[in-house]
């Protein structure tokens, strides 16, 4: 799907109001600031380079973003689908500008697709992630392992929703076998084809809710099903090996008909973990008890004499499978966190020098004084 074969949100939205993109009466009481210096509350839609469409009280406008020094220095800081902001009206200019970024609760983050040192923020302000597996195709635990690792860490309430359920020869085996690798989290099975646990669905998810997965998984087709109409493009996938085209090419936002709102995101090819030690945590949770049993504190649960870890792989009571899928997260995010150590020390560096070439100017001067 490309911009200009979708409707933009200003034809679809006119009608809603702030309240069902889930404005509510603590963010009212952080906006009042602003509202006294004559700004208005919106919520970001989709953001594109220096423009971002959002929803107001009003309807749907679209705004110009200032570039600045911080949001190139730290993507993160950038606007995001899902963010409060805070426009000043247009006035004398052709649109409104975006003013500020309010805090947000939760933030779903990923390694940057330039493997750099800084996150990229997929979505803010979720409270439920919908992480979609097909039953279509081969079931991937370390792809979903990853998928819940990104969700746990961005404080978000996780739910695995498995997709195409009347393609599966046993969906509540595979139901059974995914909630292994999920503790924590719902394990939900649903057809869009037969309609199988879409009101259980339904039902599970609220607030703002983000569909998280690869393209392919049904996403599109799912949050059609929880919209009532088709609202979103959907495309055929390969037989082989269940791959799907990219057919949502942005993220949006759009209220759902029973309350919270559906956040629509592009599927993910890569899914890079950055700062996740927290979602890694949770996500393992059976092997972080196992660790609790270890002899020594610091056992990296490799060759370590009394692993308790180990043990329960020898036992069957763990698959090895898990643990190294677990030792490799752990790796790749320890790798992540130095890489942003490493550009936060080389900031540091850089502002220190700057200072001192402040400094050294100031006593030249003096010194011709």
């Amino acid at each position: 799907m490309s911009p200009s074969s979708s409707s933009s949100p200003s034809s679809r939205t006119p009608s809603y109001s702030l309240a069902d993109y889930g404005w509510d009466e603590a963010r009212e009481r952080a906006f009042a600031p602003h509202r006294a210096a004559g700004l208005l509350p919106a919520r970001i839609v989709r953001a594109e380079r220096g423009l971002c469409e959002a929803v107001t009280d009003t309807g749907a406008v679209r705004a110009a973003v200032p570039g600045g020094a911080a949001d190139r220095a730290d993507p993160r800081a950038a606007p995001c689908t899902g963010d409060w902001v805070a426009l000043r009206p247009a006035g004398a200019e052709p649109m409104p500008t975006l003013h500020a970024v309010l805090e947000r609760r939760t933030a779903l983050v990923r390694s940057s697709a330039s493997r750099s040192s800084h996150g990229q923020v997929l979505a803010a302000n979720v409270d439920t992630v919908a992480v979609t597996v097909s039953l279509a195709a081969p079931l991937k635990h370390a792809r979903t392992e990853r998928m819940l690792a990104l969700a746990w860490e961005s404080g978000a309430r996780p739910v695995v929703v498995l997709t195409k359920a009347d393609a599966c020869d046993d969906p509540e085996r595979a139901a059974a076998e995914v909630a292994e690798v999920a503790p924590g989290a719902d394990v939900l099975v649903t057809s869009a084809v037969t309609g199988q646990g879409v009101d259980t669905l339904t039902s599970a998810l609220t607030g703002t809710v983000v569909l998280l997965g690869p393209s392919g998984a049904g996403k599109s087709t799912l949050g059609n099903q929880l919209l009532g109409e088709e609202l979103l493009a959907t495309g055929a996938v390969r037989e082989t090996d269940g791959r799907g085209r990219h057919t949502t090419a942005w993220r949006e936002l759009l209220p759902l008909p029973g309350g919270g709102v559906l956040l629509d995101a592009p599927g993910l090819r890569a899914i890079g973990l950055h700062d996740a030690a927290d979602g890694l945590e949770r996500t393992f949770a059976d092997v972080e008890r196992l660790a609790e049993h270890c002899r020594f504190a610091d056992c990296a649960h490799s060759s370590e004499p009394g692993c308790a870890v180990l043990a329960a792989v020898e036992s069957g009571e763990l698959p090895g499978r898990r643990l190294d899928s677990y030792r490799k997260l752990l790796r790749e995010n320890a790798h992540a966190a130095s890489r942003t150590d490493a550009r936060l020390r080389s900031s540091r560096e850089a502002a220190n020098k700057r200072i001192t070439r402040q400094l050294r100017a100031t006593y030249r001067f003096r010194e011709r004084q």
